[in-house]
């Protein structure tokens, strides 16, 4: 009961977008798993997808965008049609739904945080810790470019990769607070300046700038293709690595295959000034080949469930669940058992980090509307 003259807390409302192939399973025991934590979530799903354009046409009209705007998080499952498709036409879900949502919501951070679990086998490097701050909405992926003569001999195609001084400068910050916050040492920017020589000085100089007002963190710089290198044969010299749009998803795309697989990995695509809802979603993608059988492995979803707990102002929530993802990803018979069984895994090892009176919590229903 509460008190007299005191208020409970509103729930957390998120929206919810379970999307293609194995998303809405992994989405599934991932509010299970916030479930356990006791966490009060009051959420609302979205059909939106490759399945859901196929059906209504719909990528992401401006009344779905209005509403989305409303919550306060996103969690996503996976999006995309089965590859080799021609059903849906190429880049129309990238650009218009996930890339959509990045520029229209200011998603301008994507956070991607590896860690190797203990006793992981090859190619997964040991000693490999590390976050990733990729700059989200700039860059080549921000649309800058155009066709002439297409189909012809003649044919003209330019790509060009947007830079402005506000992106990178509050991109680049972000990855010295969240440096200072956690007590990490260096902070490295990545990119190719000796080639890049606009964009590259552009985000040079902004980080030398920057670094001066955090004396206490070293300021180191890699080429793009060193730091592949480093990132695979030393990885401890890695603490937070800042970089822009198109570097970042590949840089964490090979992070992710040397710390246990693509399938572990979580991400956050925040607005850090909170002028909309920030989203979360696993960096797999939509694996249709295995959905429906029961065996997809929900960890990087779990995990990034834990960090959309930690932006929502839930750090101790944040911390227990991201701890059972770290425990359970370190028994490597139990991610051949299935998404029920790893989904279990987790929530029985929060309730029991929260003591017995939550055990047993959320593990034995499917959370749907309000959670907690």
């Amino acid at each position: 009961m509460t008190q007299l003259g005191t208020t409970q807390p509103r729930p957390h409302r998120v929206a919810l977008i379970g999307g293609d192939g194995i998303g809405p399973e992994v989405t599934d025991q991932a509010l299970r798993a916030v479930q356990s934590t006791g966490v009060e979530l009051e959420t609302e799903s979205f059909e939106l997808g490759a399945a859901a354009y196929l059906t209504s046409g719909e990528v992401l009209s401006d009344q779905t965008l209005a509403r989305l705007r409303d919550f306060d998080a996103i969690l996503l499952g996976a999006i995309g049609p089965p590859i080799g498709s021609q059903e849906v036409p190429a880049g129309l879900l990238e650009r218009g739904l996930l890339l959509r949502l990045r520029f229209e919501l200011d998603l301008y951070v994507n956070l991607r945080p590896f860690a190797t679990p203990l006793g992981a086998p090859a190619p997964a490097r040991a000693g490999l810790d590390l976050v990733v701050v990729r700059e989200n909405t700039e860059g080549p992926y921000a649309g800058e470019g155009g066709v002439l003569r297409r189909g012809t001999a003649a044919e003209i195609a330019t790509q060009g990769s947007v830079n402005t001084y506000m992106g990178v400068e509050r991109c680049i910050r972000f990855a010295f607070e969240l440096a200072q916050r956690r007590s990490i040492s260096r902070v490295t920017l990545v990119h190719k300046t000796n080639v890049l020589t606009f964009a590259g000085d552009l985000w040079a100089r902004t980080f030398a700038a920057l670094a001066a007002s955090y004396p206490g963190i070293e300021a180191d710089y890699l080429h793009v293709d060193a730091a592949c290198i480093h990132l695979v044969e030393h990885p401890e010299r890695f603490g937070v690595i800042v970089t822009d749009n198109l570097f970042g998803d590949i840089l964490t795309d090979l992070a992710g295959a040397l710390s246990g697989g693509i399938g572990l990995a979580a991400s956050a695509n925040l607005n850090p000034a909170r002028t909309g809802p920030s989203l979360f979603e696993p960096v797999h993608g939509a694996a249709h080949d295995i959905a429906g059988t029961g065996t997809a492995n929900p960890l990087a979803a779990i995990r990034s469930a834990a960090m959309m707990l930690e932006h929502l102002g839930e750090p101790e929530a944040a911390a227990r669940l991201e701890a059972a993802v770290t425990e359970v990803s370190g028994m490597h018979s139990l991610s051949q058992s299935g998404t029920a069984a790893i989904g279990d895994a987790v929530v029985e090892l929060v309730a029991k980090a929260a003591g017995p009176e939550h055990s047993g919590h959320g593990s034995d229903s499917t959370p749907q509307g309000r959670i907690g």
